[in-house]
């Protein structure tokens, strides 16, 4: 009985980390109305750039700050360079454009910083926390308290006057036009929020299993809590995240014995897949009805 709660434990706080990566990709959903294929690498880069600082001396504190900044600014100006410019074409050239840039900067990353694992140290013991019989990852806890940290500031955040004006043109680009909602500013603003949510996953997911290039594939899991979760839902993200992260847990921790390794990843597809089959708008998304 203590292994199923030690694997339910440790699954719901990694499905929490889930759930940054998947952050990202619901801020700017929500206040766009993208989806953006491109947040593993966001991650990826974010946790390359918080090493590379502290590789120069930067304490770890400091280089997060340093990376936050930069990382607000780089999705910004990924909107201003490359999404502005398809304003108004089919939301498929923009869903392509945001893999491209995602398959483009899992190259450039490892590419010019080495594809080696690099480790972000950020001063937590590796000693488990015991309660019992159950063992608790430490970097799992601070990666959940994070978690849950941010998914309520962007909850009180999308209730501020920004954040209304964020959601209005997520629904919709000219009425936001025609009230005076600077459409491209704000969709600029959902960018750069991503990139400080890709700062808070890469740190925690970097500190756990090193930076290189797998950290994009973090990716995979998060597009599974979106879409349990809901696409325009911070509730889902939560939600969909414990629900992701324990399943892909619980489960693989009885079957990879008998299956010889390797059904975590078919657990998250079938949750991918069962979640579009019978509710595809997920547990919180919102459902629109268009008349044709």
């Amino acid at each position: 009985m203590a292994y199923f709660f030690e694997l339910l434990v440790n699954g719901a706080l990694a499905g929490l980390m889930y759930s940054l990566v998947a952050l990202g990709v619901v801020l700017i959903y929500k206040s766009s109305g993208v989806p953006n294929l491109a947040q593993g690498a966001m991650v990826m880069i974010a946790a390359y750039l918080v090493w590379l600082s502290t590789t120069f001396g930067v304490p770890i504190y400091l280089a997060i700050v340093i990376g936050c900044i930069v990382m607000f600014l780089f999705g910004m100006l990924a909107e201003r360079l490359l999404l502005r410019k398809l304003v108004g074409q089919p939301i498929i050239m923009i869903v392509m454009l945001t893999l491209g840039l995602e398959i483009f900067l899992r190259g450039v990353g490892p590419g010019f910083l080495g594809a080696s694992p690099k480790q972000i140290d950020i001063g937590i013991s590796f000693a488990p926390v015991i309660i019992g019989e159950v063992f608790i990852n430490r970097t799992y806890l601070l990666g959940g308290v994070v978690a849950l940290l941010l998914i309520g500031i962007s909850t009180l955040f999308f209730r501020t006057r920004t954040g209304t004006k964020l959601r209005a043109v997520s629904d919709d680009h000219v009425s936001s036009w025609s009230v005076g909602i600077s459409v491209e500013r704000a969709i600029g603003i959902s960018w750069g929020l991503a990139g400080l949510s890709a700062i808070s996953a890469g740190v925690v997911w970097g500190s756990v299993q090193g930076v290189d290039w797998t950290i994009s594939e973090l990716l995979f899991p998060a597009i599974a809590v979106v879409i349990l979760g809901g696409l325009d839902s911070i509730a889902g993200v939560l939600v969909g995240g414990l629900l992701v992260g324990i399943l892909g847990s619980v489960i693989p921790g009885y079957l990879d014995e008998i299956a010889g390794g390797g059904t975590r990843d078919v657990v998250t597809s079938l949750i991918i897949l069962f979640t579009i089959m019978f509710r595809p708008y997920g547990i919180y998304g919102r459902e629109d009805i268009e008349r044709v």
